[in-house]
C-alpha cells in the first residue's frame, strides 16, 4: 500500500516527466582526458514527440577539450584586449522607416550580423516594427539563417508557446503572474547534456514596471574570477541538484526502528520509477530541503566543467548556472525581492542547488565572489515592443528582473545558423 501511494505521488507531481528528456549513458571516464563523452539518445516518448515537430532536439552540449592549466589560460586571456559585448542596432538610427526597409536591411546584412554575433556574444535590435508580431519575429530570425531547435524543456512541456500552438517555435519567456517576484538569475540555457547554440528573445509587451531582460558576457566572468577559486572550481568540477521531492516528512513520524528501512524502500521505489522511464545517470540523496526544512529526496546530475572552450571562436567562457541554481544566492535575494512563491507541486520539484563535483558545498565567501562578479557584468536591457536580443548561448548568459503588471516576452532557440 505504501509503495502504491508513493508511486501515485510521483505521478501526480510529475517526477517521471521531469526526467523524460533524455536517455543518457555516461562514460565512466567522463572528462578524464579530452572531451566529455557520452552516448545520448532520446527516449522513445521523446522520439515520438520530435516526429510531430519540424524542429530537431536541441544539440548536444560542446564541452571542449580539458584545459591542462586553467590559471595559465586565464592569465594569457587577461593579456588580450577585452572584446566588445552586446552591441545595439537601432532601426531608427539606421533611418529605416518601414517594415519593408527593415527586411531589406536584414537580408543585405545577414552574414555580417551573424559574424558579429560570434564576436560580440549578443546583439540588441531596437526600434524595429517587424518583430512586434510573432510572424514578424519568425521572419526576422529566418532572414538571418537561424535554424530553430526544440526548447530544451520540450519533453516535459514545461514552457508554453506564445500563441498556444503545439508546434510553435516561439516559447513564453517566464511571463507568469505567479513568477513576477522571482528574480531569474544569470544562466546559460542547457538541460541534461543539451544546449541550444543560440537564442533570440523578443518583447511583444513590456511590463509596466521592471521585467528587464538581463545579459552578461561569460568571457568577462572568466576574466574576473579569482584565480584560486577558478582553479578549485575547474579541478573539482561542479554538480547540480536538478530536483527536490519534499513529500516524505511523514517518514519522520514513523517509529524510529522503521525509519531507516522505510527510507531505503522509498528511495528504491523512486529510483525504480525514474529508471523505468529513462536511463538517466542521477543520484538520489536524502536531505532536508526547502525553507521549512522538510525531509526530501534530492536528485543530483553528473558533474561537469564550469568553463568551456567556445566551439567556434575558441574563447574560454564561464558556462555555469550557479547564479540561478544556488539555493544560498536565491535565499539572499529574498531581502530584495521577497520570498520565492512555489504555488504548486511542480514548482517545488523544480527547485535546484549547486555543489562541487565531489558533492562538497561552496563556501559563503566563494558564493559571494561568484555573485559579485556576475552582478558587476550584468547588463539590464529594458525591451520595448518589437525589440529583440540575439545571443550566443555559450558566451552570453541571460536572466530576468522582477516585474509588476503584464509582461509578454518570447524566445526561440537555435541549433545554429546557415553560413
Amino acid at each position: 500500500m505504501a509503495t502504491r501511494l508513493i508511486l501515485i505521488t510521483i505521478v501526480q507531481f510529475g517526477l517521471i516527466n521531469a526526467f523524460a528528456p533524455f536517455e543518457i549513458r555516461f562514460n565512466t571516464k567522463t572528462f578524464a582526458t579530452q572531451t566529455t563523452t557520452c552516448n545520448l539518445v532520446a527516449s522513445p516518448a521523446i522520439r515520438e514527440k520530435t516526429k510531430e515537430s519540424s524542429s530537431p532536439l536541441a544539440p548536444l552540449t560542446v564541452w571542449g577539450n580539458k584545459i591542462s592549466n586553467i590559471v595559465d589560460l586565464q592569465q594569457n586571456y587577461l593579456e588580450q584586449p577585452k572584446q566588445e559585448f552586446g552591441v545595439t542596432i537601432s532601426a531608427k538610427d539606421l533611418g529605416l522607416g518601414s517594415v519593408e526597409e527593415e527586411v531589406s536591411y536584414l537580408k543585405e546584412h545577414s552574414t555580417e550580423l551573424t559574424e558579429r554575433l560570434q564576436q560580440t556574444a549578443a546583439i540588441i535590435f531596437r526600434d524595429f516594427n517587424l518583430m512586434k508580431t510573432q510572424d514578424g519575429f519568425v521572419e526576422f530570425y529566418s532572414i538571418l539563417g537561424m535554424k530553430t531547435c526544440l526548447d530544451p524543456l520540450h519533453s516535459v512541456s514545461a514552457r508554453p508557446t506564445v500563441d498556444g500552438t503545439k508546434n510553435s517555435p516561439v516559447y513564453e519567456a517566464v511571463n507568469k503572474e505567479s513568477r513576477k517576484n522571482f528574480f531569474i538569475g544569470m544562466h546559460n540555457e542547457f538541460v541534461g547534456t543539451r544546449a541550444p547554440r543560440a537564442a533570440a528573445f523578443v518583447c511583444f509587451k513590456a511590463a509596466e514596471k521592471g521585467g528587464e531582460f538581463i545579459i552578461a558576457d561569460g568571457r568577462s566572468l572568466f576574466r574576473d574570477l579569482d584565480p584560486k577559486i577558478l582553479e578549485k572550481l575547474y579541478n573539482r568540477s561542479i554538480r547540480y541538484s536538478v530536483m527536490e521531492l519534499p513529500f516524505f516528512s511523514w517518514i519522520d513520524g514513523l517509529p524510529e526502528f522503521m525509519q531507516d528501512s522505510v527510507s531505503g524502500i522509498v528511495k528504491s521505489v523512486v529510483s525504480a520509477a525514474i529508471n523505468a522511464k529513462v536511463d538517466f545517470d542521477v543520484e538520489l540523496l536524502w536531505g532536508e530541503g526547502g525553507y521549512d526544512q522538510v525531509k526530501m529526496l534530492q536528485a543530483r546530475a553528473p558533474k561537469q566543467p564550469p568553463i568551456v572552450i567556445h566551439p567556434t571562436t575558441g574563447d574560454p567562457t564561464w558556462f555555469c548556472n550557479v547564479h540561478s541554481h544556488s539555493s544560498v544566492l536565491r535565499k539572499n535575494r529574498e531581502s530584495l525581492y521577497g520570498a520565492e512563491r512555489f504555488e504548486d507541486g511542480a514548482s517545488q520539484i523544480n527547485k535546484s542547488d549547486m555543489f562541487y563535483g565531489d558533492d562538497g558545498a561552496l563556501s559563503p565567501d566563494e558564493l559571494q565572489h561568484l555573485d559579485d562578479i556576475t552582478q558587476q557584468n550584468m547588463v539590464y536591457v529594458k525591451m520595448n515592443e518589437g525589440d529583440a536580443v540575439l545571443l550566443d548561448n555559450y558566451k552570453c548568459m541571460h536572466g530576468r528582473n522582477v516585474f509588476d503588471g503584464t509582461r509578454k516576452h518570447g524566445v526561440a532557440w537555435f541549433e545554429g545558423w546557415e553560413s
